[in-house]
């Protein structure tokens, strides 16, 4: 991808939504080549549309290695026992097609994704200590106790989700949780998706979670299975997706039937006619609700707006994150 050009600005809409998760599921990108690609990524034309490096707590190691030794990585240095990651390659410059960092490039921003619940918070966030911490997020069964332990331990300065399965999200159950996190300064997160079809919520249950959070005023981020713009079925799984724009355009709305209806929105054209009829307003309270979601592609959703007109797309090579 070419070098971020001052001529080219990324739509409040989409600044920030794409969360790099490509060490997950389905993309499975090695840890040793999704941190290259994501110092690209960052240093790329369209860098404000991408979110924190997403890492779970049992690889930290791994992200650590990853970036002390690398050939542009600058150096370590050891704090409190835990070793500080200070690489050229994470501290300043401008990201080669390599993924080589040159001085001055900001540092890698890590968000933390806790699928053993709230045992794992304190000492992830220790290991997490060399890393500048850009959120948890953190799966539970409980989430008053969830908010319990984030309050405790979490520094005051680190955004932080709170997820809880969606088979207790029925009937009162959604009633329950969000009323909990409405009451806490933590976001609410969804999961829109997964490795078989009984992952993915139709748009009836995915409505019910967004004009919940809507009606609270309670802010959310999602992950799995929207990494294209509009909802589609997969021709290899015959699983149904989500689309982002839906989901984006659904986050404005408290109605759940008028949500479900934007959801099961099929067709690109339009959506996007949608998306350019977004006063100023309306992009504020879409964002203020639906703050990001992880996605083991970047360019992939990216491509999907350009080829719809809603983002622009510099003449430059592709390149895959995964």
């Amino acid at each position: 991808m070419s070098a971020l050009s001052p001529l080219v600005t990324i739509p409040e809409l989409f600044r920030g939504l794409f969360d790099d998760a490509a060490v997950f599921p389905p993309g499975n990108l090695p840890v040793v080549q999704a941190v290259p690609a994501h110092r690209v990524h960052r240093a790329a034309w369209y860098a404000e549309a991408v979110g924190p490096f997403l890492c779970g707590a049992g690889r930290l190691g791994e992200l650590a290695a990853a970036v002390t030794n690398s050939p542009e990585a600058a150096g370590t240095s050891a704090a409190g026992g835990a070793t500080a990651v200070t690489a050229a390659g994470v501290e300043g410059g401008t990201a080669g097609a390599d993924g080589s960092v040159a001085a001055g490039d900001p540092p890698l921003k890590v968000g933390l994704v806790l699928p053993g619940g709230s045992a794992e918070l304190a000492p992830a966030l220790a290991a997490a200590a060399p890393f500048e911490l850009a959120g948890v997020e953190l799966a539970t069964r409980d989430a008053a106790e969830a908010v319990a332990a984030l309050d405790l331990l979490l520094p005051p300065d680190v955004p932080a989700a709170i997820e809880v399965p969606r088979e207790l999200l029925r009937g009162d159950g959604l009633d329950d949780v969000l009323d909990v996190l409405v009451n806490s300064p933590y976001r609410a997160k969804f999961r829109t998706g997964g490795l078989v079809a009984a992952a993915f919520p139709d748009e009836e249950e995915l409505a019910a979670f967004l004009t919940g959070c809507a009606q609270r005023g309670l802010p959310y981020k999602c992950t799995a299975g929207l990494h294209n713009a509009v909802r589609h079925t997969d021709p290899e799984t015959g699983f149904e997706h989500h689309g982002f724009l839906n989901v984006l355009l659904a986050a404005q709305e408290t109605d759940r039937a008028a949500a479900a209806a934007v959801l099961a929105e099929r067709d690109g054209e339009v959506l996007a006619k949608a998306v350019r009829a977004l006063t100023d307003r309306q992009v504020t309270v879409i964002r203020n609700s639906f703050t990001a979601f992880g996605t083991c592609s970047i360019t992939e959703p990216l491509d999907d707006l350009a080829a719809l007109g809603l983002l622009p797309s510099p003449s430059s090579p592709h390149q895959e994150d995964r």
